[in-house]
């Protein structure tokens, strides 16, 4: 089995995914201009309630495997790692079943009642077999995380990434002449056959890995056995209960924040479809662009668990705050220069991508706070490592009751309307990091230096007043000529300013290069 170092695990799971949000954004792009806001409204409608369950079976049992997987690998004990897989897939499948059950039957009461819009209801019941599915890729995600094995989960979510383009787009189409509803039902349909390619894809690298793998003696098996089991499903609790439970208050947020709106709008005056056409304008098109450069905090957030896990059971501190530290300034010396184009080409980027150039404003409202997005995953992915999850449930509870009193308050308002829960979506996210940030400094005694925060934003005014400046003077009549001359040259001038700051070292450039070759290869 191929184990990679923290560097080469991220940098794979950092093409995989920049590969995947890249690709994702066809069907984004092209879905609104076949079924339109509204049926992305529909399409969207139902996520934040299979968020919930599926943060139930999955919340923290992947990172649970990965954590034990990794300090298994450091005493070479193959056996445990195995009854930890097995009590892992038999919690996850048992809980997948019941829930699917609950949401096929209960489908009709929920999207009439919980999600306010009854059109739901196709698409709901098109999502529910998708339950048990993302459960067990789940599971083998965090087997091969543990393993720090990160081709697995790179190639089968490129291979989920691929289907789900050419089916969401296929089966919409085909539905679109029997109403929005059915076109939304299909555009799920298409997700669904992404999910199970991508388990084919675990599941065959799962079958390779288990050849390569030693083989445990018979003589293993018996009373000692029972007892491993034992223990292995405590501590998998233990580790995953807390974890589920900051999870569980961010979905069940997400579920709240997608009721409050529809509710808060609809008390401003808003027509129901107007409402739906706005979430799905929120959720659909906005937040997919805000998180397109979360391809590398996720990568190493991801990372990040199974390296801090072994580190901390070798009580080895110096490793601990390196890792932290290389996570936290690639998190923002990456996202930044992303968050300066959104903020100063929002119009014309929502545009382009959706030809709703209207909904801009709603994407210069979060470009600035995109850059904390960034910095949370790593911070959130350390205390969740560092056995302190508690700390992060605590601080995603606090910033989920601001987020929904605000919403309520200011959604409500006929003056600001959606803008007034865009607002208070930022305001979740900016709590939610500085309370991370303190308890991980509290934690580790962490420290960054305060002027690489000034050197990130020194960066970031320069490169957003060259691209402003290129942008809205009117050298050429051509807009998409300023559009793509303003990115190319915002990009080119941050680059140049982060070098010349000493962020990033023509060293770091070559060995990224040179990782990059032999990832290729």
């Amino acid at each position: 089995m191929t184990k990679q170092s923290f560097i080469r695990g991220t940098m794979i799971l950092l093409a995989a995914g920049i590969l995947n949000r890249i690709l994702g954004f066809i069907p984004r792009i092209t879905l609104p201009r076949v079924i339109g806001a509204e049926g992305i409204g529909i399409y969207q409608m139902g996520w934040p309630f299979l968020s919930v369950i599926l943060t139930i079976i999955t919340g923290g049992i992947p990172i649970a495997i990965a954590k034990l997987i990794a300090e298994a690998e450091t005493e070479r004990n193959e056996s445990r790692i195995r009854s930890i897989l097995r009590i892992s897939l038999a919690i996850t499948v048992g809980l997948s079943i019941v829930f699917t059950i609950v949401c096929v039957a209960g489908a009709s009461w929920i999207t009439s009642h919980l999600l306010t819009d009854s059109r739901v209801y196709y698409t709901f019941l098109c999502m529910s077999p998708m339950i048990p599915i993302i459960g067990v890729s789940a599971v083998y995600r965090g087997y091969f995380q543990g393993r720090q094995n990160m081709i697995p989960t790179a190639t089968s979510q490129i291979m989920e990434t691929l289907i789900r383009i050419v089916m969401v787009l296929v089966c919409s189409y085909v539905m679109i002449p029997y109403g929005i509803e059915y076109a939304a039902a299909g555009a799920m349909v298409g997700v669904l056959a992404g999910e199970i390619g991508g388990l084919a894809v675990l599941a065959i690298h799962f079958k390779y890995d288990k050849k390569s793998s030693p083989k445990i003696p018979v003589a293993q098996i018996g009373t000692t056995k029972t007892n491993g089991r034992l223990a292995n499903f405590r501590r998998i609790m233990r580790i995953s209960i807390p974890i589920t439970g900051s999870k569980l208050i961010g979905a069940s947020s997400y579920l709240f924040e997608s009721i409050l709106i529809a509710q808060s709008l609809a008390i401003a005056g808003i027509a129901t479809s107007l409402a739906t056409a706005q979430y799905g304008a929120l959720q659909g098109m906005i937040i997919p662009i805000i998180l397109l450069p979360s391809a590398l905090t996720m990568s190493l957030s991801v990372s990040l668990v199974p390296s801090l896990s072994e580190a901390a059971a070798r009580k080895d501190m110096k490793t601990i705050h390196a890792r932290l530290h290389q996570s936290l300034k690639l998190a923002l010396v990456t996202g930044a220069p992303f968050a300066v184009i959104m903020f100063v080409l929002a119009e014309p980027i929502c545009r382009y991508m959706y030809n709703q150039p209207d909904v801009g404003v709603m994407l210069k409202m979060m470009a600035p706070i995109a850059i904390f997005i960034y910095f949370q995953a790593p911070l959130q992915s350390t205390l969740q490592a560092l056995n302190k999850p508690g700390s992060a449930l605590i601080n995603t509870l606090i910033g989920s009751t601001v987020k929904l009193i605000l919403i309520y308050w200011l959604a409500s308002k006929p003056e600001l309307g959606i803008q007034g829960a865009v607002f208070a979506i930022n305001v979740n996210i900016v709590l939610v990091t500085l309370l991370h940030w303190n308890s991980v400094v509290r934690l580790l005694k962490f420290r960054m230096e305060g002027s690489d925060f000034g050197k990130i934003g020194a960066a970031m005014a320069l490169s957003g007043l060259a691209c402003y400046f290129i942008m809205y003077i009117p050298w050429t009549s051509v807009e998409w000529l300023r559009f793509l001359a303003s990115s190319l040259v915002g990009f080119i001038i941050y680059m140049f300013a982060i070098t010349v700051f000493r962020l990033i070292s023509l060293k770091d450039l070559t060995r990224i290069m040179n990782m990059g070759k032999k990832m290729i290869r």
